[in-house]
């Protein structure tokens, strides 16, 4: 849930934090004290379009930043892979705002704005008067459908996406094989040349390690032969005075008196090690010397060797085994080219019966969608009528795309009428920005058990509604905040009522400047603004007592 809202510098606000609650958040304040600025600032931090002249007379920059708690582990995991972490299981969204640019940032991370979006669409929704994102785009409706479906879809849709996707890879499949005689001959010419030089190498795995491991061994042999000729005439070649010849005459020097001292016969003891040692040093010394013996037509024939092997990797493959790879590939295609017009009916026929899966997928995941359309529509013109939507008719209209995709061939949109005798329209087409905010709360009621966006924010839900309409929106809310946190502006004592948590925003003259604060009510300070909204600047005891009874009513409600 979003737990902290922080503005600085932006239109009348100066600076300004709040922090939420979970549950329903109600923000409420004079005509003019600044709502549409904080919203606006909530928007501009989600990625919402910004230009200098938002920013407060006099400020260099000004900046928002949204810090949401997480508990939700399918969000978390979906953040994760974005490469977005939670710490200490919060995510900070911030934005800082300059002369004619700005700059994301995700847990002090700079980020595109584009990933900035994708992650707050992940923590919150925001819906107003002139949200364009949901209801209006009728692209959403089917998406709100789905959700509604629940598990039971779940296992529809991906037999639909791995049947569109087998379909859309055998079409691609026909189409990049699709050749004319001459151009199959020309192809055909090239995979044999190509096999031809890849089998003609006579490639073995692990070739190409060997023969560089060697290659290394000859290109540094002679230095490592010219010391190892060097320690050998020091341990053991016969020519003059060497380890071996010393150690010798030092055996023949102990040998005598080794037999009368005990210490003698130690030392003895030890230099005959000594020798044993050196005798098996000098002769692996002989046979390591050896092993760096070549010709140099060995020394050629290596070089070859690799610059044939590598010549292959280059054109082939990084690794003998891909370029074996790679020839298997082109062995199977020069069959397919020999008997061209056999593999192109195979592919036909893998091609329909491949559309018949994705045929059949897209018939079952229609037959469930419109079978949960009717409850989807019934469920939500219910609540419609709650919120005075009287004779509302709703209905949801299903067109063929004529294409298969992952989401199958449907197409939907809402169709209403909400006065008698009127005939049903594209929802979009009709719904006032009032009716269509609440529209939006009567499908998030419906929804409220399925969604896992864990913050809703509704901006100016309660425009043109009044009385037991209000009544019946503060329940709307209330009721899906006990699932997720709402946040809420609102000009009505009604649906104030119903708050978990209070907040007023004002605006206030100081030094010469108007500036907008925010600030949390406590239960008496809440009822004092129910008060303020119920009787203007005239306030009696009897307003005073109306705004603590309709609070009293909403918490026995909840």
């Amino acid at each position: 849930m979003l737990v902290n809202l922080h503005v600085k510098n932006l239109a009348l606000i100066d600076e300004s934090e709040v922090d939420f609650g979970p549950g329903l958040n109600i923000l409420t304040g004079e005509t003019g004290a600044g709502k549409s600025i904080l919203m606006g600032s909530v928007n501009l931090a989600l990625g919402g379009r910004y230009t200098a002249d938002m920013l407060r007379n006099g400020a260099d920059s000004g900046l928002v930043e949204l810090t949401f708690s997480l508990d939700n582990e399918e969000i978390i995991r979906r953040l994760a892979g974005m490469d977005i972490r939670a710490e200490e299981g919060m995510v900070t969204l911030s934005r800082r705002l300059m002369e004619g640019r700005s700059i994301c940032r995700i847990n002090g991370e700079t980020v595109s704005m584009g990933t900035l979006k994708e992650a707050a669409g992940l923590l919150i929704d925001i819906h107003g008067q002139h949200d364009s994102q949901t209801l209006l785009n009728r692209k959403n409706h089917l998406a709100l459908l789905d959700l509604y479906a629940g598990d039971r879809i779940g296992p529809l849709k991906e037999a639909m996406a791995s049947a569109c996707s087998e379909l859309r890879r055998i079409e691609r499949e026909i189409s990049e094989t699709s050749l004319d005689d001459e151009s199959r001959r020309r192809e055909l010419s090239l995979a044999e040349f190509e096999v031809h030089e890849i089998e003609e190498a006579a490639l073995t795995a692990g070739e190409d390690e060997e023969l560089e491991d060697r290659y290394r061994r000859m290109t540094r042999s002679r230095r490592i032969t010219e010391a190892a000729s060097e320690a050998y005439q020091y341990t053991a070649e016969k020519a003059g005075a060497n380890a071996s010849d010393c150690l010798s005459r030092a055996i023949r020097a102990f040998q005598d008196i080794a037999e009368f001292d005990g210490q003698a016969a130690q030392l003895y003891s030890q230099l005959l090690d000594t020798d044993s040692l050196l005798n098996d040093f000098n002769r692996e010394l002989s046979e390591y010397t050896k092993s760096f013996e070549f010709s140099d037509e060995e020394y050629r024939e290596t070089e070859d060797r690799l610059n044939l092997i590598n010549h292959l990797k280059s054109k082939y493959g990084r690794t003998i085994p891909a370029v074996l790879a790679y020839c298997a590939a082109k062995q199977q295609r020069i069959e397919a080219l020999n008997d061209y017009e056999a593999f192109l009916n195979g592919l036909e026929e893998k091609r329909i019966h491949a559309e018949k899966k994705a045929a059949e997928a897209a018939r079952q995941l229609s037959r469930l969608r419109q079978e949960r359309a009717r409850e989807f529509v019934r469920e939500i013109r219910e609540q419609m009528s709650e919120l005075n939507f009287m004779d509302n008719r709703l209905e949801m209209r299903f067109t063929d795309t004529g294409h298969y995709s992952a989401d199958g061939r449907d197409e939907a949109e809402f169709y209403l009428a909400v006065n008698p005798g009127e005939p049903l329209k594209p929802l979009a087409s009709i719904a006032s920005g009032g009716e269509l905010s609440r529209i939006m709360l009567a499908v998030k009621t419906v929804l409220a058990d399925r969604e896992d966006t864990p913050t809703l924010i509704f901006d100016e839900i309660d425009a043109g509604i009044s009385g037991i309409t209000a009544d019946r929106v503060g329940e709307k809310l209330a009721l899906i905040a006990k699932n997720r946190q709402v946040i809420c502006i609102t000009h009505l004592p009604q649906i104030a009522a119903a708050a978990d948590s209070h907040f007023l925003i004002e605006k206030n003259a100081e030094s010469g400047s108007v500036r907008t604060q925010i600030r949390k009510l406590d239960e008496e300070g809440a009822v004092m603004e129910l008060a303020r909204i119920l009787g203007g600047s005239k306030i009696t005891d009897q307003i005073m007592g109306s705004a603590r009874e309709m609070k009293e009513l909403a918490a026995r409600d909840r």
